[in-house]
């Protein structure tokens, strides 16, 4: 009996112990949800900043650290997967606009900035914006302007404003931002409205100038830019200014320019949803892309522009973009010539109101393109029967 006890007493010791074990080996988990394209990750390779923070933090801390690291389209798609419970993220970065409307919606949370020192790198342009005016909440991430990508193979002419996107001799090369926010944004500056305007009447008309575009449009696109403007098969698409750089290196053909009209100006930051299980690890996180070689690192990857001073600041980034074109720095950080503004958050009816008519805007297309297919096979089917009549006729008269 006492032999029986000591062997249970032994078993439950070693499990004990086993557990002890497991614990002490726990992976913490951070999920990360990021723009598409908007990392250094390691490929031709560059550093791998995501598994740079995964062994940082296991030599400073001694916990085992894995980035579950997804990516999206656009702040919207961002938006609608997180207020709709369907993940749980512990850092997201969106847009400025959407960073305002998330605050608003009690979508994030305060930071504590004691866990983020380096926070002071940050130049004090990009602080205590619009859409946080006392810093609580973001952390810059990248920031810079929307511009007009044009292939000069493909397009007569040096143009300079956004009647580019609606010129009758780019038919079926024009791309256009497949999200509202910034599709409307194309029009309403094109028109020289206000971004911004509540006005029902205003949108009306942006989305009147949408759908005069829409038979001249070859794709709504997003991240499906890069490959159909480095391959030549579109010639003109409005988008971000660190993104033309990267075309660039694959299409030298590729030229850039600010809309002389205007254009929008924005700032990307780190921040922690409400939802996160992992708010001292998510700061640690963002603490670490702050640092020198983290931040330059995802600087000359994506080729956007830092509010990190230690990265404007530093004459080996600017050599290294230099390498990329002789005007990155008036492309990347602009020039003072450029009228632009951010993008706001609207109140809910002017954003219900801006998406009904987005949704009416590609319902059409897509009707549009159903009747065609539609019409195409009914065509089809017939010239199928005539030609069975007119074989049959011809088999008949060979025997009768």
């Amino acid at each position: 009996m006492k032999k029986t006890i000591a062997l249970l007493m032994t078993c439950l010791l070693c499990a004990a112990l086993l557990c002890g074990c497991g614990n002490s080996e726990e992976t913490l988990v951070l999920n990360v949800y990021n723009w598409g394209e908007y990392i250094s990750d390691g490929s031709e390779g560059t550093l791998d900043v995501n598994a740079a923070f995964e062994d940082y933090y296991y030599e400073t801390y001694g916990k085992k650290v894995k980035v579950n690291y997804t990516t999206y389209a656009s702040n919207e798609d961002m938006y609608n997967k997180l207020s709709s419970g369907a993940a749980v993220y512990d850092i997201v970065i969106p847009s400025d606009y959407m960073i305002a409307k998330m605050i608003k919606e009690d979508m994030l949370l305060p930071l504590n900035f004691d866990n983020i020192p380096n926070y002071q790198y940050i130049d004090e342009q990009y602080k205590n914006n619009y859409y946080d005016p006392e810093s609580l909440y973001s952390v810059p991430y990248f920031c810079g302007y929307v511009g007009v990508i044009y292939n000069t193979d493909l397009v007569e002419g040096t143009p300079t404003d956004w009647d580019a996107l609606w010129d009758e001799a780019n038919r079926g090369k024009i791309l256009q931002f497949n999200n509202p926010r910034d599709a409307f944004g194309t029009a309403q500056y094109a028109l020289g409205h206000d971004v911004n305007a509540t006005e029902k009447a205003l949108w009306d008309e942006a989305l009147t100038l949408l759908k005069k575009q829409k038979p001249l449009v070859q794709s709504y696109v997003m991240d499906e830019v890069f490959n159909k403007m480095k391959n030549g098969s579109a010639a003109v698409a409005p988008y971000y200014a660190g993104d033309f750089l990267t075309m660039y290196e694959d299409n030298p053909a590729l030229a850039f320019y600010y809309p002389q009209s205007g254009t929008n100006i924005f700032v990307d930051a780190m921040c922690i949803p409400t939802v996160s299980r992992n708010k001292e690890l998510a700061e640690a996180y963002i603490n670490f892309f702050l640092t020198e070689e983290i931040a330059t690192a995802n600087a000359e990857y994506t080729y956007y522009a830092s509010p990190n001073t230690l990265v404007r600041n530093s004459e080996s980034y600017q050599a290294t973009m230099q390498e990329v074109h002789e005007d990155v720095i008036s492309i990347l950080y602009g020039t003072d010539d450029i009228q632009a503004t951010y993008y706001q958050n609207l109140d809910p009816e002017t954003t219900q109101y801006m998406n009904s008519l987005w949704e009416s805007l590609k319902v059409e297309s897509s009707v549009g393109a159903g009747v065609y297919v539609v019409t195409a096979v009914v065509l089809a089917l017939l010239l199928v029967l005539v030609l069975r009549i007119i074989i049959k006729k011809r088999i008949n008269s060979r025997y009768y």
